[in-house]
């Protein structure tokens, strides 16, 4: 069993760029596996924030983006079709994406129970910060309020995996600017609403410190398993 895990912050990196990056990782992991290798690949957490850029998953909609393509570019934002599950949403500055790449084998975790360990991390941040939040269901992500008329998600979640190797993974709004969901249907949902830690806190958040937390809750959640 290997579960080392190597950590980086990737700064403000063009979608494109932390992609390529991710599947070569991803890639690496696998081969390790396919050919049984004795010296295994680590696994990786990968942090970054991205320009503006809009990302529609496997089982998305070009339809679910509220703007036409000269808007778009109007907004100094792009537009990416994934091969990450879910819908459509939003990256930005001031917002947390991680990508973890992890062989969940090392963990003993199925897909369902990893993703409910990222949902589980943000969950535990949150709590920190004075924030009760909880996932939703029939929903993947992270929400407040969920269940009601005021439900809002602060952290989408969207993962692919092959082999039990993962990539993609979790959007956190720290410190987003959110008239950018406005221009889609987050996720595809038409009536909900979309939060970040400044919103709810009223007040710029120290998207470096939120990094490192969130960084150690979620080793010390994969350490558990």
């Amino acid at each position: 069993m290997n579960k080392k895990i190597i950590y980086k912050d990737l700064g403000n990196i063009d979608y494109a760029e932390a992609w390529d990056l991710q599947e070569k990782l991803f890639q690496e992991i696998i081969a390790g596996k396919k050919d049984h290798t004795e010296v295994k690949s680590p696994d990786y957490l990968l942090f970054c924030e991205h320009p503006h850029v809009f990302t529609i998953g496997k089982s998305g909609s070009v339809n679910n983006l509220l703007i036409t393509e000269q808007m778009l570019s109007e907004k100094g934002a792009s537009l990416f079709n994934t091969n990450r599950g879910g819908d459509i949403t939003y990256h930005g500055p001031g917002q947390i994406v991680g990508y973890p790449i992890l062989d969940l084998e090392n963990y003993g975790l199925g897909i369902r129970k990893y993703i409910s360990l990222l949902e589980e991390s943000i969950i535990v941040l949150l709590g920190e910060y004075g924030i009760t939040s909880s996932i939703l269901d029939g929903a993947s992500g992270v929400w407040l309020d969920a269940g009601n008329a005021g439900a809002r998600k602060i952290c989408a979640i969207g993962v692919r995996s092959s082999r039990y190797v993962t990539m993609h993974g979790f959007a956190f709004n720290v410190n987003t600017n959110l008239e950018y969901f406005s221009y889609i249907n987050p996720c595809g949902f038409m009536d909900k609403g979309v939060t970040s830690l400044e919103k709810e806190l009223g007040a710029q958040q120290d998207i470096e410190k939120v990094k490192l937390r969130l960084k150690q809750i979620i080793l010390q959640l994969l350490e558990k398993h």
